[in-house]
């Protein structure tokens, strides 16, 4: 929840701003507080701090108070999440490990209010199905791709730009492409996904659910994270769209019931042939 205001405190209006500021700066006392304390601490009017919980996505009050409790009591809230060049081996392990399971325990809450039966029922039903994402993200697609095809259902995945946007321009009713991008601000994929959608293609996007790219999808699944990448390459955003996409595979076989349980079981056998010969 932390994270989440911090990275929409820029899009909110000044008084809005300065209840993120006061949240961010003392989250227990916010847990703790009432509608009315908070707005005196801030300056501010109740009404306004009501209005801050729905832009950061919350139904209210009693909501932030809820979220910012679980994120609380989460291991590791405090550890301060930067690698710098005079941490220790054993240091930077501790904030890296700490990092990526608050992004999982993160991402697990978002999942919630998700709509992944949607999701997986429109991947069970797919003509076939069409993973696209740029840099790290693209990595993630062929991972999804792996995952997938082991379903029966024929899949592909898309790296660059170009490709997706030959791939959306012949997109047909059937098809769903699965869009996952940690920011959602490449305007190509944006307006791949725009061309699906007419088509009469599915999109489902993983991704910031505030970005233009969640706003074109059918369905969007939130997933975005803050990345220090000053040291290391992004691996939270990747670590939580590996779960999504995982969670989506299972879900989906679940649905396709023993089909696809025997095709997992042929590709399973295939695999173990090949090692024994």
């Amino acid at each position: 929840m932390l994270d989440r205001i911090e990275k929409t405190a820029a899009q909110l209006s000044p008084a809005e701003s300065r209840v993120a500021r006061w949240v961010l700066e003392h989250p227990r006392r916010a847990a703790e507080a009432t509608l009315a304390q908070v707005a005196e601490e801030c300056g501010t009017s109740q009404p306004t701090v009501i209005r801050f919980c729905r832009h950061v996505g919350l139904a209210g009050f009693r909501e932030l108070a809820l979220r910012l409790t679980e994120d609380l009591s989460r291991p590791g809230r405090f550890v301060h999440r930067d690698v710098n060049a005079n941490d220790r081996p054993a240091d930077v392990a501790t904030k890296i490990i700490d990092s990526a399971v608050r992004t999982l325990l993160e991402q697990r809450q978002w999942l919630q209010s998700s709509d992944i039966l949607d999701a997986a029922e429109r991947l069970a039903g797919a003509r076939q199905i069409v993973f696209a994402g740029i840099g790290g993200s693209g990595h993630v697609s062929s991972d999804a791709c792996h995952k997938f095809f082991r379903l029966g259902i024929p899949c592909s995945a898309l790296t660059d730009i170009p490709s997706i946007r030959q791939a959306a321009s012949i997109a047909t009713v059937g098809d769903v492409f699965v869009i996952t991008s940690n920011s959602g601000r490449w305007s190509a994929l944006r307006d791949a996904a725009d061309g699906i959608r007419r088509s009469g293609a599915s999109v489902i996007a993983i991704t910031d659910p505030e970005s233009q790219l969640a706003k074109a999808a059918e369905i969007a699944i939130p997933c975005s994270f803050h990345e220090d990448t000053g040291v290391y390459t992004p691996m939270n955003s990747r670590l939580a769209q590996l779960a999504v996409l995982d969670v989506l595979q299972v879900a989906s076989a679940l649905i396709l019931g023993d089909p696809a349980a025997e095709n997992l079981a042929k590709t399973k056998h295939a695999l173990s042939t090949q090692m024994s010969t």
